[in-house]
Order: C-alpha cells, then structure tokens, then sequence
C-alpha cells in the first residue's frame, strides 16, 4: 500500500510540475534558448522560473524537518556528495545539450505528452545517451574486475613461485 501511495504522489507532483512548465513556457525551446542568449535578445522569464522554484525548495528545507510522521519521511535531503570528474562532464555535457536543443529533461517529457516532435526527438536521443551511460559503465566495471582479478592472480602465480624455489 505504501508503495501505491509512493507512486501517486510522484505522479501529482509531476503533473503540477508539467504544468508548472506549460504555463511558464519552458517548454518552448525558443524561450528557453533566448534565456541563454545574453549577447543577443535576452529572455528573462526562466531566471524568473529558477527563482521561484529556488524560493520553493528553500521554503521546503525549512519546514521538513519541524515535520513528524510517514509524510515528512516520504521526503528525504540529498546527501552531499564529492564533486568528481564524471559530474563535472555530465553537468558540461548537459549543459551543451540545454544549449544546442533548448529542451532538458522535465520539458523534453511534457513535449512527448503534448506530441511535440522536436521534444519527442530530444527526449529519445537523451535516453539513448542514458542507454549509451549504462552500457559503459557496464563494461568499465568489468574491465576494473577483470585486471583487479589477473593482477591478483599474478601476485599468486609469483608467490608460488617464490615458495617453490625457497623449498
């Protein structure tokens, strides 16, 4: 039941957040790309959003803790993390991304539900790319494991060796 009830929350708030967007425009990756245009006619509205969800969360982070219960723990802080390579070029290349197409994740999704095509095609090339993540990181974990497990058993071929000509 807690799960069912998991979901749906999940689902209401990313419904108000889709909403949210269709209202503010960000769905429009002419807005969105007018914003990152500071040279040239520089749209303010998405900076206006950023603020407002900014002032959002930080109203939240007040008031969660002073909250008891199943509902206050069905929320829970990010733990802060190291910052590494690997998030420093995601954030680039997501970055890049949001630059050239003008559509990030939360709006790419609200354009597939709204049959947009252009967002339809952003949201499929970001889940290849998230395919093209999983599947390297698959064989990279695999080749830590494969020369962690040779140099292992090097070590023990030589202290075999060392063992039999000490006899």
């Amino acid at each position: 039941m807690a799960g069912w009830r998991s979901a749906a929350l999940g689902l209401v708030c990313g419904l108000i957040f889709a909403v949210g967007l269709v209202l503010a425009g960000m769905t429009d990756p002419a807005r969105v790309l007018g914003f990152l245009d500071f040279a040239g006619d520089w749209d303010p509205r998405l900076a206006l959003v950023m603020l407002g969800a900014v002032g959002v969360h930080f109203t939240w982070l007040r008031l969660a803790p002073r909250w008891q219960g199943p509902a206050a723990q069905a929320f829970s802080l990010a733990p802060h993390a190291r910052v590494t390579g690997s998030l420093v070029l995601g954030a680039a290349l997501f970055g890049i991304g949001w630059g050239i197409a003008g559509y990030c994740p939360g709006p790419a999704v609200v354009s597939v539900g709204l049959g947009v095509r252009q967002g339809t095609l952003f949201f499929a090339a970001m889940l290849g790319g998230m395919l093209l993540f999983q599947a390297l990181s698959v064989l990279r974990s695999d080749d830590s494991r494969n020369s962690r497990s040779s140099h292992d058993s090097r070590e023990s071929d030589d202290s075999r060796d060392y063992a039999s000509r000490s006899a």
